[in-house]
């Protein structure tokens, strides 16, 4: 069945198989971590507060690049996207409104972090509902502009998954991606840089860091900076023109958010740690009861 299908231009089979076991490693790790991180926070009680409702809303838009990356690598094994062009559009649809998601609950645990620690104010659940559910429609409004004809999603390089469709360049894609990514990259990378930069002085006053306030966006600059890179460069010039290897190196590492995600803000935050502790095993671990409290 796999013989029956060429290769991808620019593609050889090693390459296949390796950028699929990537995407397939990706994927089912990311599902694993995150989906621990949910199930704790419905079953541990002492997890339930407003702000690691946020964690789990971080944790379910990563979910869903988990999946969207299993897909990925599945299709990469059989060396062609099996699912048609709706199927391609839906994958596109999905990705992208999780991806940007994600983003976006990445800013809203950093503003929540710096009331947290700055200004000694709790956030509440009114909040951070009104909060989770603004951000999922406003998300799925901008990705749903591509299947109405502002923008338009098509298959990466690899042609085994599909996301916004750079290799145009025209006018269509320039007047979407620039205010798309004014309000779903540019103001959350301000806002958790902002945020952190507060952070970290008022650490410094103390003399008492709860975690490194630098961590953060430089991890969110390397999940998603080369996506943000490529997308911007295919605006000035021919973007198919970028090796398609090269190209897939933005995909293969904003599918890594979720899994540093998972780390970063439930396993390496003392307190969701001992819930997830609490999950596995039954045993309960008494932690100091601050909020979003990092190593």
């Amino acid at each position: 069945m796999v013989s029956s299908y060429p290769l991808p231009d620019g593609f050889s089979e090693f390459d296949v198989f390796s950028l699929g076991s990537c995407l397939l490693v990706e994927g089912l790790l990311g599902i694993l971590l995150n989906a621990v991180t949910i199930i704790s926070f419905f079953k541990i009680r002492e997890l339930r507060t407003p702000s690691n409702f946020l964690v789990v809303s971080l944790a379910m838009a990563d979910i869903g690049i988990s999946m969207n990356a299993t897909v990925a690598g599945f299709s990469s094994f059989l060396r062609y996207w099996p699912y048609g062009s709706d199927g391609c559009q839906l994958h596109g649809f999905q990705g992208f409104t999780t991806a940007l998601a994600s983003i976006h609950f990445v800013a809203a645990i950093a503003w929540d972090r710096y009331h947290q620690y700055c200004t000694r104010t709790k956030l509440q659940w009114s909040s951070a509902i009104t909060l989770a559910i603004f951000v999922w429609l406003f998300c799925a409004m901008w990705s749903a502009f591509p299947l109405i004809g502002w923008g338009e999603y098509d298959y990466e390089p690899l042609r085994t998954c599909c996301t916004l469709d750079y290799s145009k360049g025209d006018r269509n894609y320039t007047s979407y991606l620039i205010p798309m990514s004014i309000f779903n990259m540019g103001i959350q990378i301000f806002v958790v840089m902002s945020s952190y930069q507060s952070i970290a002085q008022k650490f410094k006053k103390t003399g008492n860091p709860r975690f490194n306030p630098n961590i953060p966006l430089k991890t969110l600059l390397l999940c998603w900076g080369p996506y943000g890179i490529m997308s911007f460069y295919a605006v000035f010039e021919n973007a198919t023109l970028v090796s398609p290897k090269l190209r897939m190196i933005a995909p293969i590492l904003a599918k890594t958010a979720p899994t540093i995600d998972a780390f970063l803000y439930a396993l390496g935050n003392e307190n969701y740690r001992g819930g997830i502790w609490q999950f596995l095993t039954g045993e309960k671990i008494e932690v100091p009861q601050i909020e979003n409290k990092s190593k």
